[in-house]
Formats: structure tokens, sequence, C-alpha cells
């Protein structure tokens, strides 16, 4: 099946000016400034006048069967549905474990990812959780990496939190190692994702591995790094030493990972070093001064879309907010295919108004939101 999409302003993310895009079965194949086809060969034909077109966001850090569990079994949050990503803009999704690996285990993580990829999105897991040594479905963490096609990585492990197993640096050196072969086997990033607590060390395992090892530190991507003002600090550290930084979105005007986003680009770190991600279905702990729970909430996947927004009317160019939630971490996690509007690359595409409402959504080529209305649903939404 063909879909010729006419007349939009391009984002690819850097601005094209107005183009067509002829996309056949899930691929783009090509972008020109006119695009026609002959009447005669069946196409679809979506009018973007007015428009703007957008690769669709790639958020590197969900909870798709759920986050949370700190304040008992009752505070467990349910996994996601499909309709709540594709609302948001989000056409692919990496799914992580996080606090509780007791009642929750990386053979679920793989069968959710699974499921929403059927569903018509693209969905990957980070192997492991918060703890060390990590759960794991082969038994190794480098075996999950090179041959489980949806494993892309390992993570979230926390460090400077209490909820963290507390590793030593060499049980982390050690992890870290495992991932890296398994990304150089497989074929993959390897990428290990690390949570960050507001404990005092921060990131210090990190700075370690960097001077200590040989291990480039593209190999490691920092989350939730606008926690608190020192950790930011050590953030922008670690992006003026070539690193990649994470900041979890909040979506609101005055976001801590907006500020944080502008405080580390005045401060030399580069656009492409920075992603943002959602932390979508995770919980936020409310906790008094002893560290003792006092309320929880989960996390929106739809803070990403909201975020970028933020930034923009913050003025941040357009394309170098889109870099954050689009390329950059598709090139984060090692998905070519995504995060781009180019020939070849997955018709995963957002149709949206000037002011970047999200419209209409395709991914892997199948309109999945069309005008504002969900067309395609996951399995068992009502």
């Amino acid at each position: 099946m063909l879909t010729l999409i006419k007349n939009g302003s391009i984002y690819s993310p850097e601005e094209k000016g107005t183009c067509d895009i002829l996309i056949a079965g899930e691929i783009i194949i090509d972008i020109a400034d006119q695009i026609d086809l002959p009447t005669e060969i069946n196409h679809k034909l979506i009018d973007a006048t007015g428009k703007l077109i957008t690769p669709g966001i790639v958020d590197l850090h969900v909870h798709i069967i759920g986050g949370g569990g700190e304040g008992g079994f009752a505070t467990r949050i349910p996994d996601i549905c499909l309709s709540r990503i594709t609302k948001a803009g989000v056409t692919t999704v990496v799914g992580c474990l996080g606090t509780d690996d007791i009642t929750r285990h990386p053979e679920a993580l793989l069968a959710k990812a699974i499921q929403l990829t059927e569903e018509g999105i693209s969905a990957y897991i980070y192997t492991g959780s918060y703890q060390f040594p990590p759960p794991t479905i082969t038994g190794s963490v480098k075996k999950d990496i090179a041959f489980i096609t949806e494993v892309i990585g390992v993570g979230e492990v926390a460090i400077s939190d209490h909820r963290s197993s507390q590793p030593t640096f060499s049980e982390f050196c050690r992890l870290v190692a495992q991932a890296r072969l398994g990304g150089i086997i497989g074929g993959k990033a390897g990428l290990v994702h690390v949570h960050l607590g507001n404990g005092p060390r921060g990131l210090d395992l990190l700075f370690r591995i960097v001077e200590e090892t040989e291990i480039p530190i593209s190999q490691l991507l920092p989350t939730h790094l606008s926690r608190t003002d020192s950790l930011l600090e050590q953030a922008i550290r670690f992006g003026q030493m070539g690193g990649n930084i994470d900041f979890t979105a909040k979506g609101i005007k005055n976001s801590t990972a907006s500020k944080a986003v502008s405080k580390a680009l005045k401060s030399g770190v580069g656009i492409d070093q920075i992603t943002l991600s959602s932390d979508s279905n995770g919980s936020k702990s409310v906790l008094d001064e002893n560290g003792d729970l006092i309320r929880l909430t989960a996390c929106d996947i739809s803070n990403l879309h909201a975020e970028v927004k933020v930034l923009i009317a913050n003025g941040l160019p357009m394309p170098d907010a889109l870099k954050l939630v689009t390329s950059n971490p598709a090139k984060r996690v090692g998905l070519q295919a995504k995060g781009r509007l180019e020939p070849g690359k997955d018709a995963d595409l957002l149709i949206t108004s000037p002011d970047f409402d999200v419209e209409s959504v395709m991914a892997r080529g199948q309109i999945m939101i069309h005008e504002g209305q969900v067309l395609v649903k996951g399995t068992f939404e009502t």
C-alpha cells in the first residue's frame, strides 16, 4: 500500500520546507518538493497543507508493564496501553523494569514489548532492573543483548539511591563491560541506562568508569539528572567530558527538565548529547526527611510531547527541541531506522498543528490516529 502525504512543512528534525512524502508499506521511499502518482496507481492521499510533519517521538524510558510498588502492593502501577502511547505522539518505546523485580520480571517486559509491536508501534526493552546482579532472561546480560532482538541494553540500574542494591565499583564495571560486549556481538548499542537518585555520590561511579577503564563514555546514559542542583552540575560536567545525558520530562511551564536543558546548552554541552524521556508509568515518590513515603503518583507519557512544547515556547528552535525526543534517543539506543524523516527510514511520523499539537500519528506506515481520532487501539482497549 502506498501513502502520499502532500504539502506538509517537514522537520526531519532539521527544517526542510514544504515537501511531499511517499511511503510504501512501513518505509519512507521518497521526500521531494512535489511527488505525483498516476491516477491508476492505488494509494492513500493525505493533505497536510498548513501542517507540520515531524518524526514520531522515541521514548527511551517507559515502564511498559508498570512501575511503582514502593508503598506496598496496592501502589503497583498498571501497564500502559497502545492508544495512551500513540496519543502522546510516541511511535517507539524502550521498556524497563525499575524498582520492582520481585513481582515483575524481564520475561513479562519482553512479552509486553512484543505485544505493542504486534499492535502497531515499535517496542524494545532493557534487561535488568534497579538491582545488582540484574535479573535476566537467558541468565546473562551479554547474552540477552546479543541474542534477543528486542533487548538493546541494560537498565535502569540504580545508583545513589536508597532503593539501589549499592553495587561496588568492580560490580558496576563488570555490568558495563557485559553490556558493551553483548552490544558488540549482537550489533546493538549495548547501552547502560543508569537511574540516579538524590544521594550525595551522584555520578561518581560513572566518572570512575570513564577515568579508570577503557570503556567509552558513550556506553553510559544516566537519567533523572535534573533531580537536584548538585546532580545537574555533575551531569553538565559529564556532558562536558563528552557523555550523553537524559532528563525526565515534566511537561509543565517551569519544568526542571526544560531549565536543565537550557543550563546544559549554555554550559557547552552539545544539543546532540541531550535526550528527554518520560519515565511513563513509573512512580513519582514524595518522601519525608527520613526517606519514608508520603504519597505516590505516576509519570505520564504525554509529558514528553508537552516538554517539547515548553522548550519551544521558551525559545529553543524547533529542530533542536525535536532532536531531544527523536533523532537523539534513536541514536542513543542504536535504532538506525528511527528518529528521522529520510528515504529508507521507518515511516514513523506525526502530523501536527503549527503549534505542535498532535493531530495524526503514523507508526511503521500505519495510520494510528487521524485528525485526533484513534483508529488503532490495543487488543483489550474498550
